[in-house]
């Protein structure tokens, strides 16, 4: 039980590090909207999940496009730097533009496996496939429709428009709790 406690007395900094992040410092000066580049990989009837070190809970590999680098060149280095996968992507799903917390567009792809090793890494410690029917209670809730739209394989690139407010805030922090004290293994 101390152990606990301990772990989730050493969370206050790293909360108030992301309210920083999320709150404060899109709103203080950054140059350009963050745009980020998120993977739907799937093999058969499963899904690739991760979770990464900062904030935990399951959710799509990707990450930020380099200066000069195209969304798919940012995609497949991303995923073999996450997940030691080297995938091909197939289509773009939708754009996702998320308002309040931490504003950002994230751009979806579906995405095959073309080579590469599953394996963990620094970035994302945990990384699994899941049943497309069965994903994890610690899936993060914006991840939800950028999957179910990836899945229901529309014709055309959707946009979409979230908000993040409150109710997301702590529904990331009480998934992240979750798998905190649980070492990652909740599902």
């Amino acid at each position: 039980m101390g152990s606990r406690l301990a772990a989730l007395a050493r969370l206050l900094p790293q909360y108030l590090q992301l309210a920083w992040w999320g709150l404060a410092a899109p709103r203080l000066g950054e140059p350009a909207e963050l745009v980020v580049v998120q993977a739907v990989v799937r093999e058969g009837t499963r899904v690739l999940l991760a979770v990464r070190r900062e904030l935990r809970g399951w959710e799509l590999p990707g990450g930020a496009p380099l200066p000069g680098e195209s969304d798919e060149q940012a995609l497949c280095r991303e995923l073999r730097e996450e997940t030691g996968l080297a995938i091909a992507v197939e289509r773009r799903v939708g754009d996702y533009r998320r308002t309040g917390f931490r504003p950002h567009l994230a751009r979806v792809f579906c995405c095959r496996v073309a080579g590469g090793s599953l394996r963990p890494s620094r970035e994302a410690p945990r990384v699994a496939w899941f049943e497309a029917g069965a994903l994890p209670r610690t899936l993060f809730p914006w991840h939800r429709g950028p999957l179910a739209d990836a899945l229901a394989a529309r014709g055309q690139p959707i946009e979409r428009v979230e908000r993040q407010g409150l109710r997301e805030i702590l529904a990331g922090a009480w998934i992240d709790l979750r798998m905190r004290l649980s070492d990652d293994r909740a599902r």
